[in-house]
Protein backbone atom coordinates (compact mmCIF):
# COMPACT_ATOMS: atom_id res chain seq x y z
CA UNK A 1 0.00 0.00 0.00
CA UNK A 2 3.24 2.29 0.78
CA UNK A 3 4.69 1.77 -2.51
CA UNK A 4 1.13 2.57 -4.33
CA UNK A 5 0.60 5.24 -2.47
CA UNK A 6 4.26 7.45 -3.26
CA UNK A 7 4.03 5.97 -7.25
CA UNK A 8 0.14 7.20 -7.24
CA UNK A 9 1.24 10.97 -5.54
CA UNK A 10 4.11 11.28 -7.93
CA UNK A 11 2.98 10.27 -10.95
CA UNK A 12 -0.16 12.86 -10.23
CA UNK A 13 2.17 15.41 -9.31
CA UNK A 14 4.35 15.04 -12.48
CA UNK A 15 1.59 15.14 -15.07
CA UNK A 16 0.18 17.97 -13.10
CA UNK A 17 3.14 19.78 -13.67
CA UNK A 18 4.94 20.22 -10.90
CA UNK A 19 8.52 20.21 -10.36
CA UNK A 20 9.95 17.22 -9.01
CA UNK A 21 11.52 18.62 -5.10
CA UNK A 22 7.10 18.71 -5.17
CA UNK A 23 6.62 14.58 -5.78
CA UNK A 24 9.51 13.71 -3.65
CA UNK A 25 8.23 15.63 -0.64
CA UNK A 26 4.59 15.03 -0.85
CA UNK A 27 5.07 11.62 -1.05
CA UNK A 28 7.23 11.18 1.61
CA UNK A 29 5.37 13.53 4.04
CA UNK A 30 2.44 11.09 3.22
CA UNK A 31 3.48 7.71 3.80
CA UNK A 32 4.83 9.40 7.50
CA UNK A 33 1.77 10.87 7.97
CA UNK A 34 -1.22 7.84 7.00
CA UNK A 35 1.44 4.56 7.87
CA UNK A 36 3.72 6.03 10.22
CA UNK A 37 2.05 8.67 12.62
CA UNK A 38 4.18 8.44 15.35
CA UNK A 39 6.95 9.68 13.36
CA UNK A 40 7.23 13.78 13.62
CA UNK A 41 7.22 15.28 10.39
CA UNK A 42 10.38 16.91 11.36
CA UNK A 43 12.51 14.10 10.61
CA UNK A 44 12.53 15.03 7.19
CA UNK A 45 13.62 18.62 7.70
CA UNK A 46 16.76 16.58 9.24
CA UNK A 47 17.16 14.10 6.59
CA UNK A 48 17.36 16.96 4.08
CA UNK A 49 19.91 19.07 6.07
CA UNK A 50 21.58 15.62 6.42
CA UNK A 51 22.04 15.13 2.24
CA UNK A 52 23.47 18.33 1.37
CA UNK A 53 26.12 18.32 4.14
CA UNK A 54 28.24 15.47 2.78
CA UNK A 55 31.60 17.27 2.26
CA UNK A 56 32.18 15.68 -1.19
CA UNK A 57 29.35 17.68 -2.76
CA UNK A 58 31.38 20.54 -2.33
CA UNK A 59 32.92 19.38 -5.30
CA UNK A 60 29.32 19.94 -7.07
CA UNK A 61 29.20 24.37 -7.20
CA UNK A 62 32.98 24.40 -7.65
CA UNK A 63 32.60 22.01 -11.08
CA UNK A 64 29.76 24.09 -11.98
CA UNK A 65 31.40 27.42 -11.82
CA UNK A 66 34.65 26.54 -12.98
CA UNK A 67 32.37 25.21 -16.08
CA UNK A 68 30.61 28.84 -16.28
CA UNK A 69 33.87 30.29 -16.44
CA UNK A 70 34.86 28.08 -19.22
CA UNK A 71 31.66 28.41 -21.38
CA UNK A 72 32.19 32.23 -21.18
CA UNK A 73 36.12 32.55 -21.74
CA UNK A 74 38.27 31.08 -25.01
CA UNK A 75 38.90 27.31 -23.60
CA UNK A 76 36.16 25.62 -25.72
CA UNK A 77 36.63 27.58 -29.05
CA UNK A 78 40.57 26.81 -28.71
CA UNK A 79 39.86 22.74 -27.92
CA UNK A 80 37.22 22.92 -31.20
CA UNK A 81 40.11 24.34 -33.10
CA UNK A 82 43.01 22.28 -32.04
CA UNK A 83 41.20 19.52 -32.58
CA UNK A 84 40.08 20.26 -36.53
CA UNK A 85 43.20 20.96 -36.82
CA UNK A 86 44.39 17.45 -37.11
CA UNK A 87 41.00 15.51 -37.71
CA UNK A 88 38.81 17.91 -39.78
CA UNK A 89 40.66 17.01 -43.05
CA UNK A 90 40.03 13.08 -42.96
CA UNK A 91 36.49 12.33 -43.97
CA UNK A 92 33.87 12.40 -41.41
CA UNK A 93 36.51 14.77 -39.84
CA UNK A 94 33.88 17.84 -38.73
CA UNK A 95 31.71 15.56 -36.79
CA UNK A 96 34.56 13.36 -35.30
CA UNK A 97 36.24 16.73 -34.03
CA UNK A 98 32.58 17.75 -33.03
CA UNK A 99 32.52 14.39 -30.76
CA UNK A 100 36.10 15.04 -29.36
CA UNK A 101 35.32 18.48 -29.04
CA UNK A 102 32.17 17.67 -26.57
CA UNK A 103 34.43 14.45 -24.91
CA UNK A 104 37.46 17.24 -23.89
CA UNK A 105 34.73 20.39 -22.48
CA UNK A 106 32.84 17.20 -21.01
CA UNK A 107 36.72 16.46 -19.28
CA UNK A 108 36.54 19.65 -17.74
CA UNK A 109 32.79 20.35 -17.11
CA UNK A 110 31.46 17.45 -15.27
CA UNK A 111 27.88 18.73 -17.19
CA UNK A 112 26.12 17.67 -19.98
CA UNK A 113 24.09 20.63 -20.71
CA UNK A 114 26.93 22.99 -20.60
CA UNK A 115 28.60 21.27 -23.04
CA UNK A 116 25.27 21.24 -25.46
CA UNK A 117 25.68 24.60 -25.01
CA UNK A 118 29.66 25.83 -25.49
CA UNK A 119 30.22 23.25 -27.83
CA UNK A 120 26.56 22.81 -30.12
CA UNK A 121 26.65 26.87 -30.09
CA UNK A 122 29.90 27.17 -32.48
CA UNK A 123 29.81 23.41 -34.50
CA UNK A 124 26.25 23.12 -35.41
CA UNK A 125 26.49 26.15 -38.23
CA UNK A 126 29.73 24.52 -39.21
CA UNK A 127 27.86 21.01 -39.77
CA UNK A 128 25.08 22.17 -41.53
CA UNK A 129 27.80 24.45 -43.82
CA UNK A 130 29.78 21.08 -44.71
CA UNK A 131 26.39 19.48 -45.98
CA UNK A 132 25.06 17.18 -42.90
CA UNK A 133 21.82 17.38 -41.79
CA UNK A 134 20.30 18.77 -39.11
CA UNK A 135 18.88 15.96 -37.56
CA UNK A 136 22.45 14.39 -37.52
CA UNK A 137 23.64 17.56 -36.12
CA UNK A 138 22.05 17.73 -32.94
CA UNK A 139 21.50 14.35 -32.51
CA UNK A 140 24.97 14.06 -32.50
CA UNK A 141 25.89 17.32 -30.53
CA UNK A 142 23.42 16.36 -27.82
CA UNK A 143 24.88 12.16 -27.42
CA UNK A 144 28.67 13.53 -27.31
CA UNK A 145 27.70 15.65 -24.76
CA UNK A 146 26.38 13.09 -22.60
CA UNK A 147 29.99 11.26 -22.80
CA UNK A 148 30.75 14.54 -19.80
CA UNK A 149 28.55 12.12 -17.31
CA UNK A 150 31.27 9.54 -17.79
CA UNK A 151 34.51 11.04 -18.34
CA UNK A 152 35.78 13.05 -14.52
CA UNK A 153 34.60 15.31 -13.34
CA UNK A 154 31.20 14.19 -13.11
CA UNK A 155 28.07 15.56 -11.19
CA UNK A 156 26.08 11.98 -12.05
CA UNK A 157 29.40 10.20 -10.04
CA UNK A 158 29.72 12.62 -7.59
CA UNK A 159 26.08 12.41 -6.52
CA UNK A 160 26.03 8.39 -6.68
CA UNK A 161 29.24 8.34 -4.41
CA UNK A 162 27.63 10.41 -1.81
CA UNK A 163 24.13 8.13 -1.86
CA UNK A 164 25.87 5.04 -2.20
CA UNK A 165 29.11 5.19 0.05
CA UNK A 166 31.58 4.53 -3.12
CA UNK A 167 34.45 6.09 -3.49
CA UNK A 168 34.45 9.00 -5.77
CA UNK A 169 37.58 9.01 -6.55
CA UNK A 170 37.46 5.26 -8.10
CA UNK A 171 34.44 6.16 -9.91
CA UNK A 172 36.10 9.32 -11.65
CA UNK A 173 38.96 6.70 -12.93
CA UNK A 174 36.23 4.13 -14.09
CA UNK A 175 34.37 6.14 -16.00
CA UNK A 176 37.19 6.85 -18.51
CA UNK A 177 37.16 3.51 -20.04
CA UNK A 178 33.39 3.35 -21.07
CA UNK A 179 33.80 7.34 -22.19
CA UNK A 180 36.42 6.73 -24.38
CA UNK A 181 34.59 3.55 -25.84
CA UNK A 182 32.01 5.67 -26.76
CA UNK A 183 33.45 8.31 -28.08
CA UNK A 184 35.35 5.41 -30.38
CA UNK A 185 31.93 3.88 -31.65
CA UNK A 186 31.08 7.65 -32.05
CA UNK A 187 34.01 8.54 -34.85
CA UNK A 188 32.83 5.47 -36.12
CA UNK A 189 29.27 6.18 -36.71
CA UNK A 190 30.31 9.70 -38.25
CA UNK A 191 32.47 8.06 -40.99
CA UNK A 192 30.00 5.86 -41.93
CA UNK A 193 27.16 9.15 -42.18
CA UNK A 194 29.87 11.10 -43.96
CA UNK A 195 30.65 8.59 -46.96
CA UNK A 196 26.79 7.59 -47.26
CA UNK A 197 25.99 11.39 -47.41
CA UNK A 198 29.02 11.52 -49.64
CA UNK A 199 29.86 15.26 -47.37
CA UNK A 200 33.27 16.72 -49.47
CA UNK A 201 36.37 16.87 -47.31
CA UNK A 202 37.67 19.63 -45.38
CA UNK A 203 40.93 21.85 -46.15
CA UNK A 204 43.99 19.76 -44.15
CA UNK A 205 45.63 21.83 -41.97
CA UNK A 206 49.59 22.74 -42.91
CA UNK A 207 51.66 22.09 -40.30
CA UNK A 208 51.97 25.67 -39.02
CA UNK A 209 48.20 25.81 -38.36
CA UNK A 210 48.57 22.79 -35.90
CA UNK A 211 51.08 23.76 -34.36
CA UNK A 212 49.72 27.14 -33.90
CA UNK A 213 46.31 25.44 -32.58
CA UNK A 214 48.51 23.00 -30.36
CA UNK A 215 49.63 26.04 -28.88
CA UNK A 216 46.68 27.78 -28.07
CA UNK A 217 45.31 24.64 -26.60
CA UNK A 218 47.47 23.28 -24.43
CA UNK A 219 46.54 25.46 -21.15
CA UNK A 220 42.92 24.59 -21.52
CA UNK A 221 44.25 20.95 -21.97
CA UNK A 222 45.35 21.28 -18.45
CA UNK A 223 42.50 20.53 -16.70
CA UNK A 224 42.08 17.11 -17.55
CA UNK A 225 46.01 16.31 -16.31
CA UNK A 226 44.97 18.21 -13.22
CA UNK A 227 41.57 16.18 -12.81
CA UNK A 228 42.59 12.96 -13.44
CA UNK A 229 46.28 13.46 -12.80
CA UNK A 230 45.61 14.59 -9.37
CA UNK A 231 43.30 12.18 -8.32
CA UNK A 232 45.57 9.30 -9.58
CA UNK A 233 48.46 10.80 -8.09
CA UNK A 234 46.73 11.21 -4.82
CA UNK A 235 47.94 15.23 -4.60
CA UNK A 236 44.03 15.77 -4.66
CA UNK A 237 40.64 14.60 -3.30
CA UNK A 238 37.90 15.23 -5.70
CA UNK A 239 36.76 17.92 -3.61
CA UNK A 240 40.16 19.23 -3.83
CA UNK A 241 40.74 18.74 -7.57
CA UNK A 242 37.68 20.62 -7.91
CA UNK A 243 38.57 24.18 -6.37
CA UNK A 244 41.85 23.82 -7.97
CA UNK A 245 39.87 23.59 -11.19
CA UNK A 246 38.08 27.00 -10.20
CA UNK A 247 41.23 28.50 -9.34
CA UNK A 248 42.76 27.06 -12.91
CA UNK A 249 39.98 28.88 -14.83
CA UNK A 250 39.76 31.91 -13.30
CA UNK A 251 43.39 32.24 -14.43
CA UNK A 252 43.49 30.84 -17.75
CA UNK A 253 40.42 32.86 -19.09
CA UNK A 254 40.99 35.98 -16.89
CA UNK A 255 44.88 36.36 -16.43
CA UNK A 256 46.06 34.49 -19.43
CA UNK A 257 43.69 34.92 -22.24
CA UNK A 258 41.82 38.27 -21.01
CA UNK A 259 38.15 37.04 -22.21
CA UNK A 260 36.72 37.78 -19.04
CA UNK A 261 37.41 40.39 -16.57
CA UNK A 262 37.43 40.16 -12.65
CA UNK A 263 34.26 42.31 -13.09
CA UNK A 264 32.38 38.98 -14.62
CA UNK A 265 32.85 36.86 -11.75
CA UNK A 266 29.77 38.41 -9.72
CA UNK A 267 27.14 37.38 -12.51
CA UNK A 268 29.51 34.27 -13.15
CA UNK A 269 28.79 33.37 -9.54
CA UNK A 270 25.42 34.37 -9.39
CA UNK A 271 24.92 32.05 -12.48
CA UNK A 272 26.35 29.16 -10.84
CA UNK A 273 24.52 29.70 -7.39
CA UNK A 274 21.13 29.34 -9.45
CA UNK A 275 22.36 26.21 -10.56
CA UNK A 276 23.66 24.71 -7.62
CA UNK A 277 20.37 25.86 -5.58
CA UNK A 278 18.50 23.59 -7.87
CA UNK A 279 21.01 20.52 -8.10
CA UNK A 280 21.18 20.83 -3.77
CA UNK A 281 17.13 21.26 -3.16
CA UNK A 282 16.87 17.81 -5.16
CA UNK A 283 19.39 16.12 -3.56
CA UNK A 284 17.93 17.12 -0.09
CA UNK A 285 14.72 16.15 -1.24
CA UNK A 286 15.73 12.97 -2.75
CA UNK A 287 17.75 12.16 0.83
CA UNK A 288 14.03 12.61 2.91
CA UNK A 289 12.53 10.38 -0.02
CA UNK A 290 15.06 7.69 -0.06
CA UNK A 291 14.73 7.75 4.08
CA UNK A 292 11.55 7.53 4.21
CA UNK A 293 11.16 4.66 1.78
CA UNK A 294 14.01 2.82 3.01
CA UNK A 295 11.89 3.37 7.12
CA UNK A 296 9.36 2.11 4.94
CA UNK A 297 10.96 -1.07 4.08
CA UNK A 298 9.51 -0.12 0.59
CA UNK A 299 12.76 -1.20 -1.19
CA UNK A 300 12.21 -4.59 -0.01
CA UNK A 301 8.66 -4.96 -1.33
CA UNK A 302 9.56 -3.43 -4.76
CA UNK A 303 12.79 -5.40 -4.88
CA UNK A 304 11.64 -8.86 -3.24
CA UNK A 305 7.66 -8.85 -3.91
CA UNK A 306 7.35 -6.83 -8.06
CA UNK A 307 10.89 -7.39 -9.15
CA UNK A 308 11.49 -10.90 -7.24
CA UNK A 309 15.18 -9.72 -7.36
CA UNK A 310 17.67 -11.07 -4.55
CA UNK A 311 21.67 -11.45 -3.96
CA UNK A 312 20.91 -15.08 -5.32
CA UNK A 313 19.30 -13.59 -8.81
CA UNK A 314 23.07 -14.10 -10.50
CA UNK A 315 25.06 -11.26 -11.80
CA UNK A 316 23.27 -10.66 -15.32
CA UNK A 317 19.77 -10.59 -13.59
CA UNK A 318 20.77 -7.67 -11.10
CA UNK A 319 22.96 -5.81 -13.50
CA UNK A 320 20.48 -5.94 -16.84
CA UNK A 321 17.20 -5.08 -13.91
CA UNK A 322 19.22 -1.78 -12.87
CA UNK A 323 20.50 -0.83 -16.29
CA UNK A 324 16.82 -1.28 -17.57
CA UNK A 325 14.97 0.90 -14.17
CA UNK A 326 17.61 3.91 -14.43
CA UNK A 327 17.29 4.50 -18.46
CA UNK A 328 13.55 4.57 -18.17
CA UNK A 329 13.73 6.80 -15.05
CA UNK A 330 16.06 9.10 -16.74
CA UNK A 331 13.71 8.79 -19.70
CA UNK A 332 11.52 11.11 -18.09
CA UNK A 333 13.20 12.41 -15.14
CA UNK A 334 16.50 14.33 -14.34
CA UNK A 335 19.26 12.05 -13.83
CA UNK A 336 20.16 12.99 -10.40
CA UNK A 337 17.07 12.48 -9.13
CA UNK A 338 16.56 8.95 -10.17
CA UNK A 339 19.86 8.31 -9.06
CA UNK A 340 18.59 9.81 -5.57
CA UNK A 341 15.02 7.97 -6.20
CA UNK A 342 16.92 4.23 -7.29
CA UNK A 343 20.19 3.85 -5.52
CA UNK A 344 18.77 3.27 -1.95
CA UNK A 345 16.93 0.49 -3.87
CA UNK A 346 19.40 -1.47 -5.89
CA UNK A 347 22.21 -0.76 -4.38
CA UNK A 348 22.27 -3.02 -1.32
CA UNK A 349 20.70 -5.62 -3.61
CA UNK A 350 24.33 -5.46 -6.17
CA UNK A 351 26.24 -5.12 -2.82
CA UNK A 352 25.13 -8.24 -1.48
CA UNK A 353 25.44 -10.11 -4.89
CA UNK A 354 29.65 -9.31 -4.56
CA UNK A 355 28.67 -7.29 -7.91
CA UNK A 356 31.73 -4.06 -7.37
CA UNK A 357 29.88 -1.21 -6.66
CA UNK A 358 32.22 0.89 -8.86
CA UNK A 359 30.73 -0.88 -11.98
CA UNK A 360 27.21 -0.39 -10.84
CA UNK A 361 28.08 3.15 -10.13
CA UNK A 362 29.13 3.53 -14.19
CA UNK A 363 27.09 1.18 -15.33
CA UNK A 364 24.17 3.77 -13.24
CA UNK A 365 25.72 7.25 -14.60
CA UNK A 366 25.92 5.37 -17.98
CA UNK A 367 22.02 4.97 -18.17
CA UNK A 368 21.52 8.64 -16.75
CA UNK A 369 23.62 9.84 -19.77
CA UNK A 370 21.49 8.25 -21.95
CA UNK A 371 18.90 9.41 -20.58
CA UNK A 372 19.52 12.92 -20.85
CA UNK A 373 19.36 12.49 -24.38
CA UNK A 374 16.30 9.69 -24.63
CA UNK A 375 12.91 10.81 -25.67
CA UNK A 376 10.52 11.63 -23.82
CA UNK A 377 11.95 13.94 -21.69
CA UNK A 378 15.64 13.82 -21.40
CA UNK A 379 17.06 17.16 -20.16
CA UNK A 380 19.50 17.50 -23.09
CA UNK A 381 16.97 17.39 -26.00
CA UNK A 382 15.06 20.43 -23.64
CA UNK A 383 18.73 22.35 -23.70
CA UNK A 384 18.55 21.89 -27.63
CA UNK A 385 15.41 23.00 -27.90
CA UNK A 386 16.17 26.03 -26.45
CA UNK A 387 19.33 26.98 -27.48
CA UNK A 388 18.98 25.74 -30.88
CA UNK A 389 15.22 27.17 -31.76
CA UNK A 390 14.67 24.03 -33.21
CA UNK A 391 10.98 22.23 -32.56
CA UNK A 392 10.97 19.08 -30.45
CA UNK A 393 10.48 16.43 -33.06
CA UNK A 394 13.32 17.78 -35.11
CA UNK A 395 15.50 17.62 -32.35
CA UNK A 396 15.07 13.91 -31.54
CA UNK A 397 14.83 12.74 -35.55
CA UNK A 398 18.27 11.61 -35.36
CA UNK A 399 18.83 10.40 -32.03
CA UNK A 400 17.74 6.39 -32.37
CA UNK A 401 21.58 5.47 -34.02
CA UNK A 402 23.32 6.88 -30.87
CA UNK A 403 20.88 5.66 -28.28
CA UNK A 404 21.21 2.08 -29.91
CA UNK A 405 25.27 2.29 -29.99
CA UNK A 406 24.77 3.43 -26.09
CA UNK A 407 22.50 0.91 -25.23
CA UNK A 408 25.11 -1.37 -27.19
CA UNK A 409 27.98 -0.11 -24.50
CA UNK A 410 26.19 -0.75 -21.53
CA UNK A 411 25.35 -4.62 -22.69
CA UNK A 412 29.50 -4.56 -23.51
CA UNK A 413 30.01 -2.71 -20.02
CA UNK A 414 28.18 -5.47 -18.02
CA UNK A 415 29.88 -7.93 -20.16
CA UNK A 416 33.31 -6.70 -20.17
CA UNK A 417 33.31 -4.95 -16.86
CA UNK A 418 37.69 -4.57 -17.03
CA UNK A 419 36.38 -1.97 -19.82
CA UNK A 420 35.73 0.38 -16.63
CA UNK A 421 37.30 -1.05 -13.63
CA UNK A 422 40.62 -1.87 -15.74
CA UNK A 423 42.21 1.89 -15.01
CA UNK A 424 40.68 2.14 -11.16
CA UNK A 425 42.58 -1.56 -10.28
CA UNK A 426 45.83 -0.07 -11.89
CA UNK A 427 45.35 3.29 -9.60
CA UNK A 428 44.05 1.60 -6.56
Amino acid sequence: MEALLIIGLMLGLLMLGFPMKVPLLVAALSVLVVFHPDVTPAVLIQQMIGGVKPAALIAVPMFILAADIMMRGQSANRLLDLVMAFVGHVRGGLPIASAVSCTLFGAMSGSTQATVVAIGGPLRPLLLKAGYTDAFTIALIINASDIALLIPPSIGMIVYGVVSGTSIGELFLAGVGPGLLILAMFCVYCRVVSIRQNIPLQKKADSTARRNALRAAILPLGFPVIIIGGIYSGQFSPTETAAVSVLYAAILEIGIFRKLSIRNLPEIALSTGVVTAVVFILVGSGAAFSWVISFAEIPNVLINDWLGLSAESGYWTIMLTIAGAYFIGCMFVDPIVVILILTPIFHPVATAAGIDPVLVGIVVTLQAAIGSATPPFGCDIFTAVAIFRRPYLDVIRGTPPFIAMLLLAALLLIAFPPIALFLRDLAF
